[in-house]
């Protein structure tokens, strides 16, 4: 799960901004630069930065940044302008900041709007490059590299799309075992960026450094990838790995028989239903991969992350009864609207806006969440031959470690695959960074991207189960 900001008042999120892929609008030469401004909600003040660029083409891209939250770099999916009217817009979930350009073109006046809810928002122009402070990526790998990058572009005849990603492929004579990275929940790049965090890129550099063919990609709707991330599912995942596998298998410099599955949190859930198949990876692992059912994981990761926010235990019971009622009445409404409908009713009685309410239920009937809901895991573990590594950080709200380590192991031994490797890592959050709380809170404000201790648990496995 990819929430990159939220505020919540009883547990009911007002605000979030996920990633999304970048597009373009028509041209506004009085736009170039930075738009600085803040959101005043339930008292607290959020301050934005978009940055607005000219393109040789005369059309604009943008990023966004929250400074506050040490979240920087967040791709625009569009900037459109008709006149004196300028539209910022997110893809997902929908959300955008609708304004009017002032006469001497120095201030956008207007409103962010989101889920019923509209907030007013003014951005004043400013030099570009000034408003925001860099953000310190550390780990962010940086040239030269000891081994060879190459943009790719491959198949998935049964969806009728190409996927666009990056293989890095180490320096020597090969032919050598080769690693698919499978990203978390939401419309995710090739990198997995998230608050200015790359850490598949990360991931890539140190496997590939380790002797290992890498390929990563961009989801579908995201980059140079087809498809539309809309209604995605678990399933069509699936399909997509195993067209990446297939696309390793037909170059010279991968060993066919040694190419495995890294997947991170519902990309974990897709590496292990692909590893439950017919064409099964030579090895899989779990980077904060669910091993229980997934209406239980949901349940759990909203107690988790209630308690560490602060929520009353009595609100976190309440919020724990609305919300089982509500998943269990999508489960067992397999017609859409009547669903819907059902769901909106009884998220209006938790104190949602009817807009709220409308949005939040829409989602849930979505194909990719009722799969999300109902996805077991329990039958997939115990299919699964090849070895298996799970890690989950000690301090990940999303995903408890406690119930989920003991799961993925119990799961696979049961099937008779002894090679299982399940481990919590200390202090670790959802996304392997240090932690203090694991709130998502802290994704941008924490400079690590991904604890060196967790790459060397993952490169050392590796070398003991794969031969070079």
């Amino acid at each position: 799960m990819k929430l990159l900001f939220s505020l919540r008042r009883g547990g009911t999120l007002l605000l979030c901004w996920w990633l999304v892929a970048l597009a373009h609008a028509a041209p506004a030469p009085t736009l170039t630069g930075d738009w600085q401004g803040a959101l005043q909600v339930m008292g607290t003040e959020i301050p934005l930065v978009f940055h607005l660029r000219q393109q040789p083409d005369n059309q604009y891209t943008g990023t966004m940044d929250s400074p506050k939250q040490q979240a920087f770099g967040l791709p625009l999916a569009a900037v459109t302008v008709r006149v004196d009217s300028v539209v910022l817009r997110l893809s997902q979930p929908a959300a955008q900041f609708a304004g009017r350009l002032s006469a001497d073109g120095k201030q956008l006046s207007g409103a962010w709007q989101q889920a019923g809810r509209s907030v007013p928002l003014t951005l004043t122009h400013q030099a570009a490059g000034t408003a925001s402070p860099a953000v310190r990526r550390p780990q962010d790998p940086q040239p030269p590299f000891p081994y060879r990058a190459e943009d790719v572009s491959f198949a998935n005849a049964a969806a009728g799309i190409k996927l666009g990603g990056t293989v890095t492929v180490p320096a020597g004579k090969g032919p050598f075992p080769a690693v698919v990275l499978l990203t978390g929940s939401g419309a995710q790049d090739r990198d997995e960026t998230i608050f200015g965090h790359r850490p598949f890129r990360l991931l890539a550099d140190y496997l590939t450094r380790r002797g290992f063919v890498v390929l990563r990609y961009d989801d579908r709707g995201v980059g140079h990838s087809g498809g539309t991330a809309a209604t995605f599912t678990i399933t069509d995942g699936v399909t997509d790995a195993q067209a990446a596998m297939a696309y390793l298998r037909s170059r010279s410099d991968v060993k066919g028989s040694q190419i495995g599955l890294l997947g991170h949190s519902e990309g974990a859930m897709i590496g292990l239903t692909a590893a439950a198949s017919a064409t099964s990876p030579a090895f899989l692992i779990s980077l904060a991969g669910p091993a229980v059912r997934g209406l239980e994981s949901i349940l759990r990761q909203a107690e988790d992350l209630g308690r560490a926010a602060g929520i009353p235990a009595e609100q976190l019971a309440a919020n724990k009864a609305v919300n089982q009622q509500v998943y269990m009445t999508v489960l067992s409404t397999p017609d859409n609207a009547q669903a819907q409908t059902h769901v909106v009713a009884l998220l209006q009685q938790a104190g949602l806006s009817a807009a709220q309410a409308q949005q939040q239920a829409a989602l849930m009937v979505g194909p990719g969440y009722r799969q999300l809901l109902s996805f077991d895991p329990q039958p997939l573990l115990t299919k699964v031959k090849c070895p298996v590594l799970a890690l989950n950080g000690s301090k990940d709200l999303q995903v408890a470690a406690s119930v989920n380590i003991p799961a993925w192991e119990k799961g696979v031994r049961a099937g008779g695959n002894q090679d299982v490797t399940a481990q919590e890592l200390p202090g670790l959050n959802h996304l392997f960074q240090t932690a203090n709380t694991g709130l998502s809170q802290e994704y941008g404000q924490i400079e690590e991207t991904f604890a060196p201790s967790a790459l060397a648990v993952i490169g050392d496995w590796l070398a003991r189960h794969v031969k070079k």
